[in-house]
């Protein structure tokens, strides 16, 4: 059976000890970077290990709208061939269940003289566009839009001033979208961020003959970026998705006699809080083969059966791990003790409302859980008794939702199913096909 999910639904069974070797799919936020920067760009633009799932072809199919030419040559190597700017589409954009995309896409086409409509499947559409929207139109864009600034909205670009943001809260795409339209402004554009976001934006300007200035302040760090700035094609490889390596990583951890080890691991500082965390659990993880691809620092985890334990989660530390805290909560529910995650507001407004279905998901599964506002808090089976398990888990669509109980399923006493498993190739084409390739039990429900 493919991964993409032919099937009404999936159950995860208990399973022998996992073994083997595989290479995470290339990380999402870089891929999503990579097509924007090449379109944006003047001349060719060569990339490998791209991510093909669902989320990053969306944004794809926007750069040829707007313009650039884009190719696929298989494998995972594309070619950009990018016009120095954006042109003004002909149709309607539509970012699927693409986040990150419609947020970078909306500051990148900010700073051209066009008017672009964008809109994306039903869950998109219910998530707000205004922490984007705000800095853009305080730079001289202007949107038409629904309540609360849902898609679909209408953005009508250009004669752009640079400006002097001051993040609300950590967000790297807000960031990113006002460093893009910052390119094609008139003056400096500044963003403060109180707490470092990820810098895939900074090094991927750089990689592209920008000029970009990070200072650390006391008030936080600070990007200056020179508005008027032209790109030039390069040549990118997409790293490991640290993301999508957390679930084979996580299922190793909590599947007993366990070893795998996941190959071309992103290991940016500013998105290994996972590993961190997971170590202070008592996680027997390794790295090994560190080195750098691209202006990344990318190398090789191993990850073998572990004794966990409860562990109180910096709120600090959650921007460089927010997509992650699903499969966090399953490494919890096998713990000993208690495992506090706060600080995770941002998770309800991500492809659902991940912190109430995580709990929901979890204490179908025999768990006791604690819900808050902004946290989430699991007491662990611990021990020699893992989960019950045994619940029939409602995703809303959430690829990290499914394979999040999937991994929870391959450990507990009995089978967890997941409903919708086909969104799991928006970020995560061949999950299924790699997990049983290191001995999981997932199939048709």
């Amino acid at each position: 059976m493919s991964s993409t999910g032919q099937t009404a639904a999936l159950s995860a069974r208990r399973s022998g000890p996992l073994r083997g070797r595989v290479r995470a799919p290339g990380d999402k936020s870089v891929s999503h970077r990579a097509l924007i920067f090449g379109a944006l760009a003047q001349g060719v633009t060569e990339v490998e290990g791209l991510l093909e799932g669902e989320d990053v072809l969306r944004s794809a199919a926007a750069m040829r709208a707007f313009g650039a030419g884009v190719e696929a040559l298989g494998g995972g190597r594309w070619r950009v061939t990018g016009r120095g700017g954006f042109v003004e589409p002909e149709d309607v954009i539509d970012c699927g269940n693409a986040g990150t995309g419609v947020r970078l896409i909306l500051g990148a086409a900010a700073g051209f003289d066009l008017a672009a409509t964008f809109t994306g499947d039903a869950s998109l559409r219910g998530r707000p566009m205004n922490r984007v929207m705000k800095p853009l139109a305080g730079m001289g864009a202007s949107f038409l839009h629904r309540s609360g600034g849902r898609l679909p909205l209408t953005l009508r670009g250009g004669s752009l001033q640079g400006i002097v943001y001051r993040l609300p809260e950590p967000s790297a795409q807000v960031k990113s979208a006002v460093l893009l339209a910052g390119l094609n402004a008139r003056g400096d554009t500044v963003v403060i961020e109180p707490e470092p976001t990820r810098d895939h934006t900074e090094r991927m300007l750089r990689g592209f003959g920008a000029r970009v200035e990070v200072e650390d302040l006391p008030e936080g760090r600070r990007i200056i970026l020179a508005g008027g700035q032209a790109l030039s094609g390069t040549r990118i490889r997409v790293p490991g998705d640290p993301s999508s390596a957390a679930f084979p990583l996580v299922a190793a951890l909590v599947t007993p006699g366990s070893e795998v080890t996941v190959e071309g691991v992103l290991l940016n500082p500013l998105r290994t809080g996972l590993l961190t965390t997971l170590q202070e659990m008592g996680a027997d993880l390794t790295l090994s083969g560190v080195r750098d691809e691209g202006g990344e620092p990318v190398g090789d985890v191993t990850a073998r059966f572990s004794a966990l334990r409860g562990v109180d989660v910096p709120p600090e530390r959650a921007p460089s791990m927010i997509d992650e805290y699903p499969v966090l909560a399953v490494a919890a529910a096998f713990a000993e003790g208690v495992t506090r995650m706060r600080g995770i507001g941002e998770m309800r407004v991500k492809e659902s409302d991940r912190i109430a279905l995580m709990a929901a998901g979890l204490a179908a599964c025999g768990l006791a859980v604690e819900e808050e506002p902004e946290g989430l808090i699991v007491n662990g089976a611990g021990g020699n008794r893992p989960p019950v398990g045994g619940a029939a888990v409602i995703t809303r669509g959430d690829h990290r939702i499914a394979m999040s109980h999937l991994v929870l399923g391959l450990a507990a006493d009995v089978e967890v199913r997941v409903d919708e498993p086909g969104m799991i190739a928006t970020s995560f084409p061949g999950f299924v096909d790699m997990m049983r390739g290191l001995g999981a039990d997932i199939g048709p429900a």
